[in-house]
């Protein structure tokens, strides 16, 4: 049998509880009100039920911690506290102390059980017990004060003087049920990074240029072969004209010219996610033998 504590096992357990919160409480004894200590934590079972509170035992035995079995208290949240069932300071003494570094096992749970077991909780005979602890006996085989159990047989059903609750102790028996509550978180997926880059490309352009060239053109005058006077006759020798010549050449410049715009957004898409889960309710067994029981 495997026990957990109380929020490894469930760590919303407060609201299981009405938000109320057992650790803590001041632990008493019945009767005389005397505080022996604290609650510390608790152990449940594989089934979320309570087995043990871990009872800080500084009012008596300090530094000590050990554990009480749910059958053996009776919590009082009027005023906030726990009252043992006949637990006395001897007893205390006599239990092993909770490590929680120490594993719990069968062994050291009997030793437990063994301090808070008494003669009178007790009326079925070694054989009886040890199989099945509801099959009918005679009512005049020996009895025996402490039944036989191995870790295989034994169920914590077995001693509900110890672990059940009890009417004769005003405990109300309050059951359970797991309930899927959806809820949504935001995680990051991935991110899209945005840039620009830069590209070369070889653009071509077609400019018309004009070139300037000499055209020499020989024609004969109308008036050829008429005798020129002395004056009009001028022989030279060298240059007589300059002609400058000219011609266009690609001027080529870049300028920057907006191209287009690109917009970045985001777009939220939803749709809907079915998930499941498998959910815990607490059923009432109630077994009572053979005898006559009245639910209401």
């Amino acid at each position: 049998m495997v026990l957990y504590k109380l929020e490894d096992f469930e760590p919303n357990y407060r609201d299981t509880l009405e938000g109320q919160d057992i650790k803590g409480l001041g632990v008493y004894t019945q009767g005389n009100d005397e505080k022996i200590g604290t609650v510390n934590d608790v152990l449940v079972d594989e089934e979320g039920h309570f087995r043990y509170l871990v009872v800080d035992l500084g009012f008596w035995i300090f530094g000590k911690k050990v554990l009480l079995p749910i059958g053996r208290a009776r919590i009082d949240y009027n005023v906030d506290r726990v009252y043992t069932i006949n637990l006395t300071r001897e007893q205390a003494e006599d239990l092993p102390e909770f490590n929680e570094r120490q594993t719990l096992d069968y062994d050291y749970e009997e030793r437990v059980r063994g301090v808070y077991r008494k003669p009178t909780d007790y009326t079925l005979p070694v054989e009886a017990a040890a199989i099945d602890p509801l099959t009918p006996v005679d009512p005049l085989a020996p009895l025996h004060a402490t039944p036989i159990y191995t870790p295989d047989s034994y169920t914590y059903e077995n001693e509900p003087s110890l672990y059940g609750l009890n009417e004769q102790d005003n405990q109300t028996l309050k059951l359970y049920e797991e309930r899927l509550i959806a809820s949504k978180r935001r995680q990051k997926t991935g991110e899209v990074s945005i840039g620009k880059r830069v590209e070369t490309d070889t653009a071509r352009v077609s400019v018309p240029v004009e070139r300037e060239r000499v055209v020499i053109e020989r024609v004969t005058p109308a008036d050829a072969g008429t005798a020129a006077s002395g004056r009009g006759a001028d022989f030279r020798e060298g240059e007589v004209t300059r002609i400058e010549l000219h011609e266009e050449t690609p001027d080529v410049r870049k300028e920057a010219f907006l191209r287009e715009e690109v917009r970045v957004s985001k777009v939220v898409d939803q749709e809907t996610v079915e998930t499941q889960e498998t959910v815990r309710r607490e059923e009432l067994d109630v077994n009572s033998g053979n005898l006559p029981i009245e639910e209401r």
